[in-house]
């Protein structure tokens, strides 16, 4: 035999499934399997965390890639969370910093929707799943294609960046209905310059790295300098935008894109 085979056999003899699987709950949840050197090996999602981790270990139809790795398995850990759509999220974020040699499918993200800025003049705000590439700039993972369609729509209400297709924005006579809507500043027709779009690209970006009291700090001192330059319907349009800022801040549903970690305590 082997002492490919022989490690192989020890490590399963040595980790108890059964004690495993007894103690999981039936709760939705990510789960982690971890090899002898504490590597991480797969990274998965589960409604119930109990009928998920025990298919690996009750089921001996496992196509060659699992059997594999099952049969290196030393550790599993867990994390229960409140629904599915958090237990996504957090196995987008272990699988990203881990990069889990079975994780072959989701290793490069194309599973999870983001809010995109492209890196043209005038960016565009777009919906996108796939692999990430510059010069365009991603926020998310979402938990729903629908959760980034929202975001949009009321980052719209907010920045009014545009939306249209390259093909679209470069060929317009006159703005668009999203522009008399007040959901687009129109710059395929020139109705804002480069400077000011920038401005409110810069202040969406932000946002979406969690910066929202710096963003209104911003937004505040441009409504006062166009206050004291006597441009009042300048100022209304950006009080309007504090207004509406302050309204979805309470709403935001983005991962936050900043560094580090934190701890959260809540008490009811």
């Amino acid at each position: 035999m082997s002492s490919a085979n022989t490690e192989r056999e020890s490590v399963t003899a040595a980790f108890d499934a059964r004690e495993l699987i007894a103690s999981l709950p039936n709760l939705p949840g990510v789960y982690r399997m971890l090899n002898v050197a504490g590597e991480t090996l797969y990274v998965g999602k589960a409604r119930d965390l109990r009928k998920r981790v025990a298919s690996y270990f009750q089921k001996s139809d496992h196509d060659p890639r699992i059997e594999a790795m099952v049969g290196q398995v030393a550790r599993v850990e867990t994390t229960v969370t409140r629904n599915e759509g958090e237990a996504l999220l957090l196995e987008n974020n272990f699988i990203k910093s881990h990069q889990p040699r079975y994780n072959v499918l989701y290793r490069d993200d194309k599973s999870y929707p983001y809010v995109c800025l492209t890196g043209e003049k005038f960016p565009q705000l777009r919906f996108h799943r796939g692999k990430l590439e510059k010069p365009h700039r991603y926020f998310g993972p979402f938990p729903s294609a629908g959760a980034v369609r929202d975001g949009i729509a009321e980052l719209q209400k907010v920045f009014q960046l545009r939306t249209c297709e390259p093909t679209v924005f470069a060929n317009r006579s006159r703005p668009c209905m999203l522009h008399q809507i007040e959901r687009c500043t129109a710059p395929c027709v020139g109705f804002i310059d480069e400077a000011a779009y920038k401005d409110d690209v810069q202040n969406a970006i932000l946002f979406l790295q969690g910066k929202t009291s710096e963003v209104l700090e911003r937004l505040q001192r441009k409504m006062e300098d166009a206050s004291g330059a006597l441009a009042f319907e300048e100022a209304a349009r950006v009080r309007d935008k504090i207004t509406r800022l302050n309204r979805l801040q309470s709403r935001q549903c983005v991962e936050s894109a900043t560094a580090g970690g934190i701890c959260v305590v809540g008490a009811a």
